[in-house]
């Protein structure tokens, strides 16, 4: 039976999170399981909340990273942990502090990943509490996805239609570029091979890094319908009442784009969701369009990617950098 290591990310959301793990728990029976709950120095007594709450857990570990390092670094923490024996699982499983796997939705994507040995990465049908399906499969981003998506016009969108980032719903499993992390399954023997995440992501583009380096080393990434997982959204970040787009997020975009595609592509890309930028404020003001993204997000986003522009290269660094390990308790 293959080993499942099970790591959830809390920052700030105790609750929540023992929600998820409850959830998880149940998902998780009958498998040769183990779930590790990593929290992201909170500071809150969110760490405390979830030890008391774990003495109800047989086998269940909940660990300090030490530092708030962001999404991928935390989860990086449990992935390091590993399971409680010192040796690593087969596949790890991440999942949100605010999403709750149906009973049979783990399995699932380990039966597939079991019988898809192209696939690297496997990930949930997400949905809302209430039922409405939130889009989480995409294409990779690109130069034209930036345009199509920044102008949000139709007969651009049309003329693009291959090219825009966020894929129509799938009806069925399929092969996609990449996944949002909220219900995501990895093969342990390709993180092995392409390193955990990148930590110079803080939020946001993260896992889309991680399936390109998947998908440039040979592995695909599958969505896989029948996995289902329902997700709040939003809870720790704040995305949803966001009055300025946050530095981290504009950080982890340029990132992506000069990091996989090189600083020239970075520059085109920022200058295409300009342009498109100024057509959809342009329509804003001759159609009355209301506002679709933050205050100011244009400039803070252009004169932002003009100040990396003229920062040096950073040095070149292997994928996955050991850091101390985690603090257990």
């Amino acid at each position: 039976m293959p080993k499942l290591l099970t790591v959830l990310l809390n920052y700030r959301t105790p609750e929540m999170t023992i929600r998820a793990a409850e959830a998880a728990l149940l998902a998780l029976e009958g498998m040769a399981a183990e779930l590790v709950i990593v929290d992201n120095a909170s500071g809150d007594g969110s760490f405390e909340r979830l030890q008391d709450a774990a003495r109800d857990w047989p086998g269940v570990r909940v660990i300090q990273s030490g530092w708030n390092g962001g999404f991928g670094a935390g989860n990086n923490v449990g992935i390091r942990a590993g399971l409680s024996d010192g040796t690593k699982p087969d596949y790890v499983y991440l999942l949100n502090s605010d999403a709750f796997p149906a009973r049979d939705a783990v399995r699932l994507l380990l039966e597939h990943l079991e019988s898809h040995p192209e696939a690297g990465f496997a990930g949930s049908y997400i949905h809302g509490e209430a039922g409405d399906p939130h889009i989480t499969a995409f294409r990779f981003p690109s130069v034209w996805s930036e345009l199509e998506g920044a102008a949000r016009f139709g007969p651009i969108s049309r003329a693009l239609k291959g090219k825009a980032v966020p894929l129509p719903m799938p009806e069925a499993t399929q092969r996609v570029d990449w996944l949002a992390g909220a219900s995501l399954m990895m093969r342990q023997s390709v993180l092995d091979e392409i390193g955990l995440f990148d930590e110079t992501f803080f939020l946001y583009f993260e896992e889309t890094d991680l399936c390109l380096r998947a998908a440039r080393a040979g592995y695909e990434t599958h969505y896989v319908r029948t996995s289902e997982v329902a997700h709040i959204g939003s809870v720790s970040t704040g995305m949803k009442r966001w009055s300025r787009i946050p530095a981290y997020w504009l950080d982890s975009r340029w990132h992506y784009f000069s990091k996989n595609h090189g600083r020239g592509a970075a520059v085109l890309a920022t200058g295409m969701h300009g342009l498109g930028g100024l057509l959809w404020r342009l329509r804003m003001l001759l159609q009355g369009k209301p506002p679709a993204d933050p205050p100011h997000f244009l400039r803070d986003m252009i004169l932002h990617d003009l100040k990396a522009l003229a920062r040096p290269l950073p040095p070149r660094r292997a994928p996955d950098v050991s850091r101390e390990e985690a603090r257990v308790e």
